[in-house]
């Protein structure tokens, strides 16, 4: 567990990151103190969660301690919540500073709603968030074609008995290890990154190449038709590495990995550019 501290309007927020759930985890006395601007975040805590304890709130329930460095330098266990669950407690507080968070709350619940009824909403909404995020209209074509690829790809791992979930990383992971030579948690390393989403994060090269592995395992599966685990693996792995030749064909024309270590977004700063985007957005 990697412990991290940070900033918001001068006032530490207390982070630790679980490399193996790929979670953040936040010290909710400190998200609590800053945003209900109690001189005594402690006790203020300590209540809140008694009340919602007592109004059957399971999110209190669930969370769970993590030892985290306290003002006199020492480690002591520390209430902390995710993030699904950091936003429901901040549902609670009754305060002007988490106003703009139960706003954007209802917005997402709103635009969610809307995108259900309306799924092309989902692709105007990500374009416009690539866009304001600086990516260039040839990466977010790429990138939402990519997104095209990895559903028709998904789609047809269900025909085939795929589960959701554990199941469908662990195919994902034999693609990318075949044309990449590397486990998506290790490309993700390798660019360090740690939440961020690995595809975002690519070139617009990666980015075919991913397509291609993706493409091409669903077209050999369609033929192949695998009806069990260990075969759909095994035409991940043929798929993928369509691409890995793919690959190490234009690294040989022109002398050099187009595997990159560049990342799109700057690490840790989940706490802090929440805040800020929902302020200024509201």
């Amino acid at each position: 567990m990697e412990n991290n501290v940070q900033l918001f309007e001068n006032q530490k927020i207390r982070t630790a990151w679980d490399a193996e759930k790929e979670k953040w985890y936040f010290s909710i006395v400190d998200v609590v103190g800053v945003l209900s601007e109690s001189k005594d975040p402690v006790s203020y805590w300590r209540k809140m969660k008694q009340r919602l304890k007592s109004e059957g709130n399971e999110t209190v329930t669930n969370c769970h301690t993590l030892k985290m460095t306290a003002l006199d330098g020492k480690k002591r266990l520390t209430d902390v919540a995710d993030i699904e669950q950091l936003l429901r407690i901040i549902q609670s507080i009754p305060s002007p500073k988490a106003e703009p968070f139960k706003m954007w709350l209802a917005q997402v619940g709103r635009e969610r709603i809307e995108e259900t009824m309306d799924p092309e909403q989902t692709i105007d909404r990500a374009l416009d968030t690539y866009l304001r995020k600086g990516y260039s209209r040839e990466w977010i074509n790429q990138r939402l074609q990519a997104i095209q690829v990895r559903k028709e790809l998904t789609d047809e791992w269900q025909d085939r008995g795929v589960k959701p979930g554990k199941e469908y990383a662990i195919l994902t992971d034999e693609i990318t290890r075949a044309w990449s030579g590397m486990s998506t948690r290790e490309y993700k390393n390798y660019k360090g990154l740690k939440k961020q989403n690995l595809r975002d994060n690519m070139t617009t090269t990666e980015v075919v190449l991913t397509m291609l592995a993706e493409t091409a395992t669903k077209e050999i599966s369609k033929q192949v038709k695998p009806d069990t685990f260990d075969k759909n693996k095994n035409v991940a792995k043929r798929g993928g590495s369509i691409a890995g030749n793919a690959r190490r064909e234009l690294e040989e024309e022109i002398g050099a990995s187009i595997i990159s270590n560049q990342n799109a977004t700057q690490l840790s700063q989940v706490v802090t550019d929440m805040i800020e985007s929902v302020s200024k957005d509201h």
